[in-house]
């Protein structure tokens, strides 16, 4: 079978509840990259699926014990879906499996790695808004010389922003890949794995822009090189 015939299985995470917006548009994101999504919660899996790539999805913020912080009050935790994503991340790692971190999946990847969030990041601002939007109206500023660079082909673009939460420090093997205008982590990469990415914005919702398509073009791409 020709390379470009194989569409490997690219698993999808998200909350037992909800989250059918998201997944939908990175359902079709993989698709339209080559990919077969399947969705995974944690109650409809046992990790016993064979994934050829991952993709760690959005949502709730990080239960803070994860990385030695205290609850803030008035916030939404998932304690169900921080470990469930916890042991596919470990997977990924552990079996060499190619991982598209998302928002809330590109922190608890930095959290499993050792590193630690910034829980609120109003007090941070000067050059940014605090505001919810799935439009493109933030700037994210990339990295010279990295894979996010040579993905995004450029280093400035605009990204969305649906985050109170970002990396503080970084975890091991990790390195800074993009920031916004207020010098916050929106992109990280580990040049030593064949495939390692977290964003901080949501590409599944910005799949009408090419640069935000190769994110999941690659994943595929390699998730099928890899086969």
């Amino acid at each position: 079978m020709a390379a470009s015939l194989i569409h490997p299985v690219i698993g999808v995470t998200g909350p037992s509840k909800g989250g059918d917006r998201a997944w939908h548009f990175t359902r079709y994101a993989i698709l339209a990259a080559g990919g077969k999504p399947l969705r995974l919660t944690p109650r409809r899996s046992h990790l016993h699926e064979v994934l050829d790539g991952i993709v760690i999805g959005g949502g709730d913020d990080i239960y803070p014990t994860l990385y030695e912080s205290e609850e803030l009050p008035n916030t939404r935790y998932d304690k169900e879906r921080d470990l469930f994503e916890l042991m596919y991340i470990e997977k990924s790692l552990r079996q060499h499996i190619p991982m598209l971190a998302i928002c809330r999946g590109e922190q608890l990847l930095n959290t499993y790695l050792g590193g630690n969030l910034h829980q609120n990041l109003r007090e941070l601002r000067r050059h940014t808004r605090n505001r919810f939007t799935v439009l493109p109206l933030k700037t994210l500023l990339v990295e010279p010389d990295s894979r996010m660079q040579e993905l995004l082909g450029t280093t400035r673009c605009r990204i969305n922003s649906l985050h109170t939460q970002a990396i503080n420090e970084l975890g091991s093997g990790l390195r800074v890949a993009g920031r916004d205008l207020d010098n916050i982590v929106q992109a990280v990469e580990d040049p030593s794995k064949p495939f390692l990415l977290g964003v901080q914005w949501h590409p599944e919702y910005l799949i009408y822009l090419s640069r935000q398509r190769n994110l999941f073009r690659a994943l595929v791409t390699t998730a099928r090189q890899q086969l």
